[in-house]
């Protein structure tokens, strides 16, 4: 019988654990994989992380959409979204141009998945942002939004 907060945490830690390794959670969206051990995340533009990825050149699509905030009053929190209505993705990328590190996140997807993320990133500068889809035939396809960081609303 688990007696106390801590016990309980203990436990529950555990079993997520042993869920995580059997499989359970199998169709869950993670950020990892392929990615991982490649370079990409140290890349310095979208044609370096596409590159790393062993990925050809974008082309803009009207079927992938970006969700940024125009002004970005805290850059160390700006909540970005990235979704699509095309069939066979098989990953989502999230990008900003001025970061030290480009690629903000990335997000392999499978069938059971639907391909549309948040998350929230932090931006040292004003900055255009990428949101990648790649296909399942390796098409790669992107928008772009220029989001601009303030520092304490001053302007940026």
């Amino acid at each position: 019988m688990i007696s106390n907060r801590r016990e309980m945490l203990a436990t529950s830690a555990k079993v997520a654990s042993l869920m995580l390794a059997s499989g359970l959670f199998g169709g869950l969206a993670h950020a990892s994989g392929p990615v991982a051990g490649k370079g990409a995340f140290d890349a310095k533009s979208l044609a370096d992380v596409l590159k790393s990825l062993g990925l050809g050149a974008p082309a803009e699509s009207k079927d992938v959409s970006i969700s940024a905030p125009d002004i970005a009053e805290n850059g160390a929190v700006v909540p970005l979204g990235v979704a699509t209505t095309l069939g066979g993705v098989k990953q989502v990328m999230l990008l900003v141009e001025k970061n030290p590190a480009v690629l903000a996140a990335v997000f392999n997807v499978t069938p059971e998945i639907e391909p549309a993320f948040k998350a929230r990133v932090k931006m040292g500068q004003s900055s255009n942002v990428f949101a990648v889809v790649v296909t399942n035939d390796n098409k790669v396809l992107f928008a772009q939004k220029e989001v601009k960081v303030t520092l304490g609303g001053c302007g940026g």
